[in-house]
C-alpha cells in the first residue's frame, strides 16, 4: 500500500513537472500507456496521477481522452487577481518573519539572475525559485499551500512573459524593489511592490495573447 502511494505521488510530480517545463503543452493529449512507458512507472499510479491532475483542473476531458487544460481570458484574469493578493501577503509577512539568512538568499538570487538575462527559459525557472523563496519566507504554511496551487495553474501558460523584449530586465528591477522592501522591514512597500510586479506580468501576458490573436 505504501509503495503504491509513493509511486502515485512520484507519477503525479513527473507529469506536473513535464507540464511546468513545457514538455506537455495546453491541448496535448496524455495517454496512460505512453506516460507509463515514458516515465518507467506502472499504469496504476499513472492513472491515479491523471485523475488527481484532472481534479485540480490541470487536465480536462476531450471525449474519452484527457488533454492538458488551457486558460481562457476570464480564467487568466481570475488567476492573476488571486496571485497578486496572495503573493503580496507573502511579501508583507516576509518583512516580519524572514530570517537574515533568507534575506541574503533572496539577495544572492537577484545577483545570479542578472547573469541569466537573455535566456528566457533559465530566467523563468529562476523566477519560480525566487517567488517560492518569498512564499517560504512568509513562514505561513497555509499561505504557502495556496500559492503552490496557484503556481501549478501557472504551468498552463504555454509561454513565459519573460521572453518579451525588455520584460526580463524590468522584472529583475521589480524583484530588486521587492527584496529592498523586505530587507527594510516595510510590509506595505513589500506588498505593493509585489502586487505591481504581478500587475506588470499580467499586462505583458495580455499583450502576448492579443498578439497571438492578431497572428
Amino acid at each position: 500500500m505504501q509503495e503504491t502511494r509513493v509511486s502515485q505521488k512520484d507519477a503525479f510530480q513527473l507529469i506536473l513537472d513535464a507540464i511546468d517545463v513545457g514538455t506537455f503543452k495546453p491541448g496535448d493529449r496524455l495517454v496512460e500507456s505512453d506516460l507509463a512507458e515514458r516515465f518507467g512507472v506502472s499504469r496504476t499510479p499513472i492513472r491515479e496521477a491523471l485523475q488527481r491532475l484532472e481534479t485540480q483542473s490541470l487536465l480536462k476531458r476531450d471525449g474519452r481522452s484527457l488533454i492538458v487544460a488551457s486558460l481562457d481570458h476570464n480564467q487568466l484574469a481570475e488567476l492573476y487577481v488571486v496571485r497578486a493578493e496572495l503573493e503580496g501577503l507573502a511579501a508583507r509577512l516576509a518583512t516580519k518573519h524572514a530570517t537574515p539568512e533568507e534575506v541574503r538568499v533572496l539577495c544572492d538570487m537577484l545577483e545570479d539572475d542578472k547573469k541569466r538575462l537573455g535566456d528566457p527559459a533559465a530566467l523563468s525557472r529562476a523566477n519560480r525559485r525566487f517567488h517560492k523563496q518569498i512564499h517560504l519566507a512568509s513562514h505561513n504554511r497555509h499561505l504557502v499551500r495556496q500559492l503552490d496551487l496557484v503556481h501549478r495553474t501557472m504551468a498552463l501558460l504555454a509561454t513565459t512573459s519573460l521572453a518579451v523584449e525588455g520584460r526580463d530586465k524590468a522584472a529583475l528591477d521589480e524583484h530588486e524593489k521587492i527584496v529592498a522592501a523586505i530587507k527594510s522591514g516595510d510590509g506595505e512597500a513589500a506588498n505593493q511592490a509585489l502586487k505591481t510586479h504581478i500587475s506588470k506580468a499580467y499586462e505583458t501576458r495580455l499583450k502576448i495573447d492579443a498578439e497571438s490573436l492578431r497572428d
